[in-house]
């Protein structure tokens, strides 16, 4: 097998990639066109390049079957409309069953055909080419994300000949279903977008992560923004279903016809909507809009200022701007500080300037959380920024208590009877809610807590799929519906993301987390992970055979080579804000604590001190 894919020499198809362009895209300047020599095979695009495109190529008269397998899997990297260039290479049976939209199949580098078997097969004369490569993900027909940790991919393509025009030609007649790119290509052709929906019960939205066509969808024949809305309109994606809510009413669609939606100069849209939206009230309206609006956001190079959704008749049904929106946010309930905290080396929580260029003497927080009358080890501010939630120096104890004013402290409110400091409590987090979650990580009896409002008795969260892991930390979301996990088992850390599920009344809820899923398979194991934006996550840790690395990680478990951070060595500690224009700040065994500006390396801020946390 390995002879068979090192083999591919035999002339794959040519397929033209032209990178736009001068007034257009400006690189470094705009080189002339080259008017003269060879025209060179290019298997896949090697960074991903989204302005590169590819024009795709029809099978020439007679042939031959390696060339028709070549030239169909160069196709299906193209924005060709409904892949009409791809489907010549289809027999006419195949080109009406074949569905691209279906399922997109990602692989770590383009396919890679083997020799062909035959002269027949199991479905008759012909040729079968079995595909091979390294699955690394997958892209549902609700647009949703699905990493897997690498493993082999193994497909086929079957080759009949079949009657064109007056002459018979080779055709494909049997292949898989949707569409397999390689990363790069996938990465050139598909572009994240967080589409928004309402917590169940709640007034503050979740992001809900897909992937869209960079340009014009070859199916639908819409262009980003419109796809953007139509994949909104089509409901949540599976796993997020359970637990968020969309105002929109079943059934809502675009308008019939509508391909193209653009912001006018005043960045403003006007969506158009079938009849289902016609009698709905302004309330309902407004926060309709206020889900376009977030969705929108990320897709244009300037702010959506403003939303109007039409009726059908293309009456005005509401009109929401972009500063109404916030009220809807998940975080809007944050304090006004854009400063992270640390424990110093005395133990006490202290706040640092993280937009001050030089670093300054951190400023303790009032009370007894910053005095030293309870010196702390692990911590967790509440969003609001009154109050903090603290572990006890020997992980035994948790506290929680006021940070704008003196006090005391009164009884601890979760105990763990662990004999060893590393196996009593984890560091604490607060979700949007005000609720405070722990975990305690006894072997003997190991539990995941939740306090609501910091301040109830604890009550135990059950964890479906936990298995025999034990959560070793955890970071709660700020819309209080995802929970990011860092599972040990069998001597391996991994990142998985939960499903926060609340059932029953406030006094008397009932909360589990559900559906555990990967996201970072690829990673050999995780020291730390923050909440970095609605639906990014900050993670350390490192690859089989790699060294530690600080990168983006999408909560879909997608990943971009311009996640990948600046280096930093003995990384204990990671935090991001709920704001992701503020820096990053890390506890380095190396540098102390550390900062990451926009555009610049890490800066120490503090040489001693540990846990570094922004609110949440």
């Amino acid at each position: 097998m390995g002879a068979d894919r090192l083999r591919r020499g035999r002339g794959r198809a040519w397929r033209l990639p032209v990178v736009f362009g001068c007034g257009a895209v400006l690189l470094a300047g705009c080189a002339s066109i080259p008017n003269s020599g060879d025209v060179e095979p290019v298997k896949a695009s090697p960074r991903g390049d989204s302005q590169v495109r590819v024009y795709p190529v029809a099978p020439a008269e007679g042939a031959d079957p390696n060339e028709i397998v070549d030239g169909f899997l160069e196709a299906m990297t193209s924005d060709d409309p409904d892949f009409a260039v791809a489907r010549k290479y289809l027999s006419k049976q195949a080109s009406q069953s074949w569905q691209p939209a279906d399922r997109t199949t990602v692989l770590a580098a383009a396919p890679d055909p083997a020799d062909p078997q035959g002269p027949s097969g199991p479905d008759g004369p012909g040729l079968t080419y079995p595909l091979y490569g390294e699955q690394i993900a997958a892209v549902d027909a609700g647009h949703a994300y699905q990493p897997v940790a690498p493993e082999p991919y193994n497909g086929a393509i079957h080759l009949v000949q079949e009657k064109v025009l007056d002459t018979k030609e080779w055709r494909i007649d049997d292949l898989p279903q949707g569409l397999v790119l390689g990363e790069s290509d996938f990465q050139r052709n598909y572009r994240a977008v967080n589409k928004y929906y309402f917590a169940s019960g709640q007034d503050w939205l979740v992001a809900d992560p897909v992937y869209i066509r960079q340009r014009i969808d070859p199916v639908t024949r819409m262009d980003p923004v419109t796809q953007a809305v139509k994949v909104l309109l089509e409901g949540p994606t599976d796993w997020m279903r359970p637990v968020v809510d969309s105002p929109f009413p079943t059934g809502t669609e675009l308008k019939r016809g509508t391909r193209t939606l653009e912001f006018d100069d005043r960045n403003a849209l006007k969506v158009p909507l079938n009849a289902k939206v016609d009698n709905v009230g302004r309330e309902q309206c407004r926060k309709m809009a206020a889900q376009l609006l977030f969705t929108l956001r990320d897709l244009t190079s300037t702010r959506g200022e403003q939303v109007e959704l039409l009726r059908q008749d293309g009456s005005s049904l509401c009109v929401l701007s972009g500063d109404q929106a916030e009220e809807f946010a998940a975080d809007r309930t944050s304090g006004s500080s854009d400063s992270p905290y640390f424990i110093d080396a005395k133990g006490r929580l202290s706040q640092l300037s993280a937009s001050s260029k030089e670093p300054i003497d951190p400023a303790r927080v009032p009370g007894p959380f910053g005095d030293g009358t309870l010196p702390l080890g692990q911590v967790a501010v509440a969003r609001d920024e009154k109050h903090a939630a603290g572990v006890s120096q020997d992980g035994k104890s948790l506290y929680a208590g006021s940070i704008i004013s003196a006090g005391e402290v009164g009884d601890a409110l979760v105990v763990s009877e662990a004999v060893k400091k590393e196996d009593r409590l984890s560091a604490p987090s607060w979700d949007g809610n005000g609720d405070l979650w722990i975990a305690d990580r006894d072997p003997k009896h190991p539990r995941l807590l939740r306090l609501a409002d910091g301040a109830d008795a604890p009550r135990a969260v059950t964890v479906d799929g936990l298995g025999d892991a034990r959560i070793e930390a955890l970071r709660v979301s700020a819309d209080g519906v995802r929970v990011a996990l860092l599972l040990s088992e069998d001597g391996r850390t991994t990142l998985q993301i939960g499903r926060v599920e609340r059932r029953g009344p406030a006094t008397e809820q009932t909360v589990s987390v559900t559906e555990l899923k990967a996201v970072a398979p690829r990673m050999e194991t995780v020291t730390a992970v923050s909440w970095a934006g609605p639906s990014r996550l900050v993670v350390v840790g490192k690859e089989a055979g790699g060294v530690q690395q600080v990168s983006y990680i999408q909560t879909d478990g997608s990943t971009s080579a311009a996640g990948v951070l600046p280096g930093l060595n003995q990384v204990t500690g990671i935090a991001a804000a709920d704001d992701e224009q503020q820096p990053l700040v890390a506890d380095s065994d190396d540098a102390g604590i550390v900062r990451l500006p926009t555009g610049a390396n890490w800066q120490t801020m503090v040489k001693e001190g540990s846990s570094p946390v922004y609110p949440g």
